[in-house]
């Protein structure tokens, strides 16, 4: 038994927890962004907070990239293809003065990806197992596929409001929305999501725990 405790507290410290740092990673450059932005408003330049933020933007990010790679080991395929969007429609927004090429990347990113998860579930394949695997151990394959297809049409939802927003309100506006309202809806569509993948062989660390109350007693 006591080796059996040792081998298991082994492999769990074999297991780096970067859950914190992911989200800081995904979240810090936005909310960086949104501070830069609110910091340069000025009413005598309308155009003084939104290309200060993007300038800003595009360096937090590249530094998130770059301690993703320190610290992670590598860099995420979504990561990748936003930081090139952010930066090569950044220098558009910049070179243009026109923060419209900007607010559209969000609608290009989330397109993509709903059409890369929607074509993988029409053709039996679920592409979002390749990203997500090692957090969501246990899951079935009829799961996986299930996901897939879920977050594929969480992100057509998501195309269609960034298109609704910036359209329709300020820049302002479409800036909060984006930080705080996206990155709720996101957490809040993960959270609803767990109920689902218990059902599809999600583990949670049941016997750990079991072995853990066995110990004890």
């Amino acid at each position: 038994m006591p080796e059996t405790k040792t081998n298991i507290e082994a492999d769990e410290a074999k297991k780096p927890k970067h859950s914190r740092l992911n989200f800081m990673l995904d979240f810090g450059p936005l909310l960086v962004f949104f501070a830069t932005f609110k910091y340069f408003s000025s009413d005598d330049d309308p155009l003084q907070g939104p290309l200060y933020a993007t300038a800003v933007f595009m360096v937090a990010i590249t530094i998130a990239m770059i301690v993703a790679k320190v610290k992670l080991g590598k860099i995420s395929p979504m990561m990748w293809m936003s930081s090139i969007l952010v930066i090569g429609f950044g220098a558009l927004t910049l070179y243009f003065r026109d923060p419209r090429f900007l607010q559209v990347k969000p609608t290009i990113i989330y397109s993509f990806f709903a059409i890369l998860l929607i074509g993988g579930y029409l053709r039996g394949k679920a592409l979002l197992r390749y990203l997500l695997e090692a957090a969501l151990e246990g899951v079935s394959d009829e799961g996986w596929l299930k996901l897939s297809r879920n977050w594929g049409l969480f992100f057509i939802a998501m195309a269609i409001a960034n298109e609704l927003i910036w359209r329709n309100f300020s820049f302002d506006t479409w800036t909060s929305i984006k930080v705080f309202g996206f990155t709720a809806a996101s957490f809040i569509f993960t959270m609803a999501n767990i109920p689902f993948l218990l059902k599809h062989g999600l583990d949670v660390g049941e016997e750990t725990t079991e072995e853990s109350e066995e110990k004890d007693s």
